[in-house]
């Protein structure tokens, strides 16, 4: 039998249903479309994205939409393709066969709707779930969690705890049977890029203008300078890997708006650097969780990460410390790991 009859013969074919057409979704696209024979070759994956949704409206193929079409005419007239203004997420869930939802949405960081929805509706029709929005895994992350278990099927969402820095993947698989006692991060790149230019002796106005004519920065970027960002994957990553059940309300958190000068001043000295991080550690029986602005010195396995770069680090008992560094933080990043979460359903 010759190779690509043998290929043919074990391939699968995955139904994708993507709920978000905006950067985040978009680049996910534009990732698949790259990575088709790659993931046909070498997984034995036929991945066809059967409907894409937006606020006002969805496309819709069963047999899978033409992404070369689709990505084309959303970047010059996205308002020409057949938008389904009437089509329901629920009703192209229960239209296909279950493979993969893929939710790319912002939802409210109070409610996480309305991506808890979507991601519970998913769940409960038997489609495994990838999910870069925080929200839901914030509000909800031991129910949806439970409603995966109880429908055999997986809910990943390394892509919502930092991009594509594997944080959930080091913890998960490479640090199995370790037991970690302690999880620092600099988890946002938008306070790192600011903090990096104060050091360089930047006003903090000065900073954050640059990081926003750069794009690294959002045109409102309270969540990211307050540190509810940080805070939010922080959380995430606690429950996923220490199984602690964290709220919001539990993890104290400090933000980069109002830093004293004294502590600027420390983070200014030569082999000192002034870092937002995220930091989970045990007290006695129990974890503690906090955002805080920290002074470290060079010796810190973190000193180093700079401008948007993030970078996290597990403390363990028997394979020691462990940094991982870098990883894009752009859509195309967040796309990445969108898919390499839908790749690893299926190696499993």
């Amino acid at each position: 039998m010759g190779l690509n009859q043998e290929i043919n013969k074990k391939m699968r074919r995955i139904n994708i249903v993507l709920m978000g057409f905006g950067h985040v979704g978009r680049a996910f696209l534009q990732v698949v479309r790259e990575k088709s024979e790659l993931c046909r070759v070498h997984y034995g994956l036929d991945f066809r994205v059967c409907s894409v949704f937006r606020s006002a409206g969805a496309l819709y193929s069963p047999l899978s939409l033409d992404l070369d079409g689709v990505l084309e005419s959303s970047a010059s007239s996205p308002d020409k393709l057949d938008w389904k203004p009437d089509l329901e997420l629920p009703a192209a869930l229960e239209a296909l066969d279950p493979g993969v939802f893929v939710e790319c949405i912002a939802s409210s960081s109070t409610s996480g709707q309305p991506g808890l929805n979507h991601i519970r509706g998913a769940l409960d029709r038997g489609w495994h779930v990838v999910t870069a929005d925080k929200s839901p895994l914030v509000v909800d992350f031991r129910g949806l969690r439970r409603r995966a278990e109880k429908s055999h099927v997986s809910l990943k969402f390394s892509g919502a705890t930092a991009a594509a820095l594997p944080t959930l993947d080091v913890a998960l698989y490479s640090l199995a049977g370790a037991e970690i006692s302690r999880i620092e991060g600099i988890l946002n790149g938008t306070t790192n890029f600011i903090l990096t230019r104060m050091k360089q002796a930047k006003s903090y106005p000065e900073a954050l203008e640059e990081a926003q004519s750069k794009g690294i920065a959002e045109p409102d970027p309270s969540l990211d300078v307050s540190g509810q960002d940080t805070r939010s994957k922080l959380l995430i990553i606690s429950n996923a890997v220490l199984h602690t059940d964290f709220s919001l309300q539990d993890i104290k958190i400090e933000g980069i708006e109002d830093i004293s000068p004294e502590l600027l001043n420390q983070g200014m000295r030569e082999n000192r650097a002034l870092k937002l991080l995220g930091r989970v550690y045990k007290k006695g029986k129990t974890f503690k969780p906090e955002v805080v602005l920290s002074v470290i010195d060079r010796s810190h396995p973190l000193f180093g990460v700079d401008g948007a770069e993030k970078g996290i680090t597990f403390i363990t008992d028997t394979m020691g410390s462990i940094t991982v560094i870098g990883g894009k933080s752009d859509p195309r990043g967040a796309a990445a790991a969108l898919l390499k979460d839908t790749l690893n359903i299926y190696r499993i």
